[in-house]
């Protein structure tokens, strides 16, 4: 078994893309098991020490539609002394109110249940006016616009994993 879960809901295709280079970042398979939450049990959040959650924001703040139906569940799920770092994809011109509000919200849950929160990003390079995922000045987790910055997404999956390899210590 790998060492991490990879947990992210996909409705485009653009965050399972991401998930999956970011499997590929840390080195495949046997370290990063990937997770589509539409098809995800709750005991398998207890397989794993290290966990990245994946989530776009849509609409105007709201989580992706399989984590909204997944949301009431993990009240269930103990994240005791589990490490949890988050990506999101957004689009920070088309939103720039409630720019990677998902990984927020998901934070938020999933903090209250015990998890410790790692892999904080930098704001700098971005443009947008609010965000529920903003602490202290930094995004909670990795945040890509792959709908203006596509660009940039590979450098900062590379700089973000780079990072969570010594938090997860790896």
């Amino acid at each position: 078994m790998s060492q991490i879960g990879l947990f992210f809901g996909s409705t485009t295709g653009k965050t399972e893309s991401v998930a999956e280079t970011i499997q590929k970042e840390f080195g495949g398979e046997d370290v990063v098991t990937l997770h589509n939450i539409a098809d995800v049990e709750d005991n398998e959040f207890a397989d794993y020490q290290y966990l990245i959650i994946g989530c776009p924001t849509w609409d105007v703040g709201e989580l992706q539609s399989d984590w909204e139906g997944y949301f009431s569940e993990l009240d269930d799920i103990d994240f005791s002394g589990k490490k949890v770092a988050y990506f999101g994809t957004g689009d920070q011109r088309g939103y720039p109110d409630n720019f990677q509000d998902a990984i927020g919200i998901l934070s938020d849950k999933i903090t209250e249940r015990g998890g410790t929160t790692v892999g904080y990003w930098s704001t700098d390079g971005y443009d947008f006016n609010e965000s529920k995922a903003l602490r202290n000045g930094k995004f909670l987790g990795l945040a890509l616009d792959e709908d203006n910055q596509s660009d940039l997404t590979d450098k900062r999956i590379k700089a973000w994993v780079g990072e969570l390899k010594k938090e997860f210590g790896i």
